[in-house]
């Protein structure tokens, strides 16, 4: 239902089920479906309640929100892009968890230094940045160079089929493959 724009997205489970979430539309964008997400948080389950969570080039905020409606305990969503820290921000309010939220607006690498320095730590980060650019594997380095991993945790990189992502670096390796089309889920935990 695209409306000026806008494409409508929406929350899958938890207290905020059903109600939408926007996004902006174009190639710029490309929002997690709703097919990749259900299966991704039936993954995540276990681990969801009192998290906190990270979503770097979070987009619409689809991923986070939908981590604050099953249980986490707080989310951090940061992206380069105005528009979509506009969109996160009416997101959030509109489901009514912003007193959850920080919201950043920035370069992933300057976010995690930031956030380093006020000692904040996540158990469940999502990387979701633009298919096809190897952004990846040097924004893991930084999560563990910034010190912001939690003790236990679980990273989920979205990626096209095609993207290359390396088995383990520093203190975390591969746990799981999951491929949905085009899409991929590489989950990462401490080795």
């Amino acid at each position: 239902m695209p409306t000026g724009g806008i494409i409508i997205l929406r929350v899958v489970a938890g207290s905020a089920k059903g109600l939408k979430l926007q996004t902006l539309e174009g190639a710029g964008t490309r929002p997690t479906t709703d097919r990749v997400k259900e299966n991704l948080f039936n993954i995540l389950a276990p681990y969801i309640e009192n998290s906190k969570v990270l979503d770097l080039f979070a987009g619409s905020g689809s991923l986070g929100i939908e981590a604050l409606s099953r249980g986490a305990e707080s989310a951090v969503f940061t992206d380069q892009n105005e528009k979509c820290i506009q969109i996160i921000e009416k997101n959030l309010e509109h489901t009514k968890m912003t007193e959850k939220a920080g919201v950043f607006l920035g370069e992933a690498a300057l976010i995690l230094k930031k956030l380093s320095q006020h000692g904040q730590k996540f158990d469940i980060i999502f990387l979701d940045p633009p298919y096809k650019k190897g952004i990846i594997p040097q924004i893991l380095q930084h999560l563990e160079d910034y010190g912001v991993l939690d003790e236990k945790f679980i990273i989920i990189a979205e990626t096209d089929i095609s993207d290359e992502l390396p088995e383990s670096t520093g203190c975390m390796v591969i746990s799981k493959v999951q491929v949905y089309g085009s899409t991929k889920l590489t989950f990462y935990k401490r080795n």
